[in-house]
């Protein structure tokens, strides 16, 4: 269990132009999802980042990266168009990040989970659902699935026999993990949530269904993530990796600062 130990500045190590994406599994979270190593990841996509991010090193359970305000609904849009000019993320995927965090905080309101946690998740696990050529369709659909490597106990991967029949992941045999926040097909049947009440079932390829189902399995994992004990523990919970609460912690700090809108 986290302890909640005196708040520590973090250090910056160095400064990172490399993207992280989908990865190999090397353990299983409380819930079921996918623990990324991030050496053992499939081939970068081809794009060159051109948002630097700072590598924090901050001690887990000891901080939570700061917020940043999100705009009026009436100004998301075009708030989403000037941040994504001067960062690596999506204005549609700007869009999903904050939606989620305003209806999870609707629903859960001693989370305080932000929209800047979700991007620095969805920037590790597919760069916001760019990983591989894909990308994030106007209605929130992705031009081609996102779907992680075969988890079947190859080295440095836990072995995951197939959950689903392939519903998801299209492989039978094994599981993989699916869409731009990356789930086992066991936990989105558990946490899945459909971002529009349309009648139709979550889709995890659907930027807002993947990012609204994370926000609510951090909520469950964590608690308060506006304190360093829960924040911490909710993204060690949905991978447990210190290098990857590190990595997330530092894009979301880094969008946190940026100078603009």
């Amino acid at each position: 269990m986290l302890t909640a130990d005196p708040p520590r500045t973090p250090r910056p190590r160095r400064n990172l132009r490399r993207l992280a994406a989908v990865g190999a599994v090397a353990v299983l979270g409380g819930a079921g999802l996918v623990a990324v190593e991030l050496a053992n990841r499939p081939a970068p996509r081809s794009e060159r980042a051109t948002f630097t991010v700072a590598a924090l090193d901050v001690e887990p359970g000891s901080a939570a990266p700061q917020g940043r305000p999100a705009p009026p609904p009436a100004e998301l849009t075009a708030w989403a168009d000037r941040f994504a000019a001067i960062t690596d993320i999506p204005a549609r995927t700007l869009v999903a990040y904050v939606n989620a965090e305003q209806a999870t905080n609707r629903a859960v309101p001693g989370c305080n989970i932000t929209w800047t946690t979700l991007a620095g998740i969805g920037r590790v696990e597919s760069h916001h659902g760019h990983y591989a050529g894909s990308r994030v369709n106007p209605d929130g659909g992705l031009t081609k699935p996102i779907i992680g490597i075969p988890l079947d106990g190859s080295p440095g991967v836990k072995a995951i026999p197939d959950t689903d029949g392939g519903r998801l992941d299209g492989d039978t045999r094994w599981d993989r993990a699916v869409g731009p926040m990356q789930f086992l097909p066991t936990t989105w049947a558990r946490w899945s949530q459909r971002a529009t009440a349309d009648g139709v079932p979550a889709d995890p390829q659907n930027i807002d269904d993947a990012t609204l189902t994370a926000a609510r399995y951090l909520c469950a994992s964590g608690g308060d993530l506006a304190t360093g004990e829960g924040w911490w523990k909710a993204v060690l919970t949905y991978n447990r990796s210190t290098r990857y609460g590190r990595d997330v912690y530092s894009g979301a700090d880094a969008y946190s600062r940026v100078n603009g809108p």
